[in-house]
């Protein structure tokens, strides 16, 4: 095991799910927590501000530290806080005098673990000795959607089963995977991105036009995905006047279904297309699905347009990842917890700009979603405008 970097990759593959376990848990308990403990919902909504702007604060803090530290101690501290963070939930809000700092520490604790392995993962699978890193980055990045769906739908049937009541013990069952991945990180086989002393340093990465260029990219892909998949569901449920279970699985389920497969078919894939040409053309499809969804007159077919932005948004981040990685070589670790760091900003962004229109708008959903396509449009610019500076570019 330590000498076979295959299992380094499988660790990965699992740290991406203890991702999507700490981003889509909780939320799955908002109205458990406000019937349980009494939480308002403003202060219910502020969970989610709390556990993204911690992550955006690790993001931030890891590209100083995490090289000096050493890969191995932090990937393997991400998943301990996330698996306390997770274990917390089960504890922490029944013995504290006020239940909901027992959730907030709980949160800002597996926030940490998150933060940490959305910066550290890609640079270890970055750094393995294999073939075709543009595919393998996309099929380890599937893994965050695979575990979205699998999270939902387990936690779905476990209150099915066990009831709502019990879910202390699955908070307790989901630690277990982040507990078992720290074990595991221990042992697989850890290389280096960029040798001590050879990476950029932040002010080399600020005053490079090029980093700029994919920060912008990245930015705008973290918006271009969420700002569909955050309000897919509310978008099911108004379009299609059906209830808050089926539309999550019609909306933000199909939307992960749709990237899983975008990222899995280019994973196995991607060693025959050319990553540039296909990221171009997602972008293009992206846009049509924001202007289906917006302006079409059958509901099924603007449902159909938020499954499609799904399914067009896949490639987007891991891309970014990867044509970062082969043209600034020496961005090293403090490269990719600034592009973690563009693509939770434009997480934030692109949900919030959605809103706020349709809010302007009287309410009106399919015109803060078509607000959103801003970012896509400004995405395949920008990739337009990478073709032509890469080859110029000499880092």
């Amino acid at each position: 095991m330590r000498n076979n970097y295959n299992h380094t990759i499988l660790a990965s593959y699992i740290g991406y799910i203890t991702q999507a376990i700490v981003n889509n848990f909780v939320p799955l308990l908002f109205l458990t927590f406000q019937s349980t403990y009494h939480i308002t919902l403003d202060k219910i909504t502020f969970l989610v501000t709390l556990n993204f702007g911690v992550q955006l604060i690790v993001d931030f803090l890891a590209a100083r530290f995490a090289d000096r530290i050493g890969y191995r101690p932090c990937v393997a501290a991400a998943h301990i806080f996330s698996a306390a963070g997770l274990a917390g939930l089960s504890f922490l809000p029944d013995i504290m005098p006020d239940p909901y700092v027992g959730i907030v520490l709980s949160i800002v604790c597996y926030a940490v673990g998150g933060g940490l392995i959305e910066v550290l993962i890609s640079p270890i699978v970055e750094a393995c000795p294999t073939e075709h890193k543009d595919a393998v980055m996309s099929l380890l990045h599937s893994f965050y959607c695979w575990g979205h769906v699998f999270v939902v739908a387990a936690s779905s049937l476990f209150f099915a089963v066990a009831g709502i009541d019990h879910w202390r013990v699955l908070a307790l069952l989901w630690a277990i995977i982040p507990l078992f991945n720290f074990f595991y990180f221990l042992a697989v086989p850890i290389k280096v991105l960029v040798e001590d002393g050879r990476g950029m340093s932040v002010k080399e990465l600020f005053s490079n036009r090029m980093f700029w260029l994919l920060f912008v990219l990245m930015l705008c892909s973290g918006a271009s995905e969420q700002g569909m998949s955050q309000w897919a569901s509310t978008f099911a449920e108004m379009g299609l006047g059906v209830s808050k279970t089926v539309g999550d699985l019609a909306g933000p389920c199909a939307f992960a279904i749709a990237m899983g497969l975008s990222r899995t078919f280019y994973g196995k894939f991607g060693e025959h297309i050319r990553l540039e040409k296909f990221m171009r053309l997602s972008c293009v499809l992206c846009i049509i699905s924001y202007f289906l969804a917006a302006f079409s007159p059958v509901p099924f077919l603007s449902l159909a347009g938020c499954a499609l932005c799904g399914l067009s948004v896949g490639i987007m981040w891991p891309g970014c990842f990867s044509i970062g990685a082969k043209t600034l070589r020496r961005g090293g670790t403090a490269m990719f917890a600034f592009f973690a760091l563009a693509g939770d900003l434009g997480c934030g962004g692109g949900p919030s700009l959605v809103g706020m229109v349709s809010n302007v708008l009287g309410g009106n959903l399919k015109l803060g979603i078509f607000a959103a396509v801003i970012f896509p449009v400004i995405l395949l610019g920008g990739m337009i405008l990478y073709r032509r500076w890469k080859y110029y570019y000499k880092e």
